[in-house]
């Protein structure tokens, strides 16, 4: 297992380093999609490819402004002395002197800064989606993994993800599937969220191992159904030390990090790290031409026999011989027919279809 304090890079398709703040940035690229670059860094060095947009999910560290949209909540920071390094000297929503981490990811992207979600609904007569096409941060200040966590007061991940399915249907419905595929596989889709999630343990009966557990089984839910609507190049960042922030240390008479906290954090690192190089695995076959079993050029001159040769990880693979796909393949076209949603599967699933 990585020791999610110390920085490393997994070299390939996946990487996780840790920037001065502590903070895990996990980087999955698709490994059909265009590769734009290894990993991104909070400093001057980082070397990056252009993409067209950033979409962005998390909490306060990303919020750009979408909990000032929130009529009941007292999550926000649309006040002083919020703001106060920010260009204009003003709040703007954002949990943060200045810039916040949405902000500076996009700036190194050479992308603006994205626009909360609510404040385009709010704000915008969309007659045209173009506005969806520059980037979008549906992040919520106190939002979690989880919908118990901070419940009535954010926007929460899986609302998050809901409103970027809308998002995604509106362009497909003014784009076509085509463009808006081609568009959404070269955009960069980050998440910077689990703290708040951490922060609540102390209401939870599970273990610490059982309550990252299901922090990670939600992210990989909602993982899926973002691939599954055009998202093919993840940013990950993970959760900090937090046991050592203010409002931890603060508990303790000797003003020391608090422990349980900080384990959390290595916990949910660790888990996931592995839920995203699962993914690289699952949805990354990393050969798209030939077949795992056969003879002869890319094993496609004669059928799978018992005197062929065949691959030793067929997950990586999409074809098991010469004309069929290995079971890995069939398992997320089957997924697709079974869950999917328009414009991959019309007019309903087959889930769907079963209940009427």
């Amino acid at each position: 297992m990585n020791d999610p304090l110390n920085p490393l890079i997994y070299v390939h398709q996946l990487s996780l380093c840790y920037n001065a703040m502590g903070m895990a940035l996990l980087t999955l690229l698709h490994v059909v999609s265009l590769v734009l670059c290894s990993s991104f860094f909070f400093d001057s060095h980082c070397v990056y490819a252009s993409a067209p947009a950033m979409y962005v999910f998390g909490d306060s560290l990303a919020d750009v402004g979408n909990n000032d949209y929130l009529e009941f909540t007292l999550i926000k920071a649309d006040f002083p002395h919020n703001g106060i390094d920010y260009p204009n000297q003003k709040p703007t929503g954002r949990f943060s002197n200045g810039k916040n981490a949405a902000d500076f990811l996009a700036e190194r992207l050479g992308l603006p800064p994205p626009l909360p979600y609510l404040s385009i609904i709010h704000m915008f007569n969309i007659t045209s989606t173009d506005v969806f096409l520059r980037g979008i941060s549906f992040a919520s200040g106190g939002a979690g993994l989880l919908d118990s966590t901070n419940k009535g007061q954010c926007l929460t991940f899986s609302k998050q993800v809901y409103n970027y399915h809308s998002v995604y249907a509106s362009l497909v419905q003014q784009h076509g599937v085509v463009k808006t595929h081609d568009h959404l596989s070269k955009s960069i889709f980050s998440f910077i969220i689990g703290s708040n999630d951490i922060f609540s343990y102390s209401k939870s009966k599970a273990t610490p191992q059982q309550f990252v557990d299901s922090l990670v089984s939600t992210l990989q839910t909602q993982f899926k159904r973002l691939y599954k609507l055009g998202a093919r190049k993840f940013t990950f960042i993970g959760a900090g030390p937090t046991g050592c922030c203010p409002s931890q240390r603060a508990k303790s008479k000797t003003e020391d990090c608090n422990p349980e906290t900080n384990l959390l954090s290595i916990l949910y690192n660790n888990a996931a790290y592995s839920l995203l190089h699962e993914m690289k695995s699952n949805f990354g076959f990393t050969e798209v031409k030939a077949a795992c079993c056969g003879l002869g050029k890319m094993n496609a001159k004669v059928a799978c026999l018992p005197i062929s040769s065949y691959c030793s990880n067929r997950k990586k693979y999409i074809y098991w011989d010469p004309n069929h796909p290995t079971e890995a393949t069939v398992s997320l076209l089957t997924s697709t027919v079974i869950d999917g949603s328009p414009p991959n599967v019309f007019p309903v699933n087959l889930r769907q279809l079963c209940a009427l």
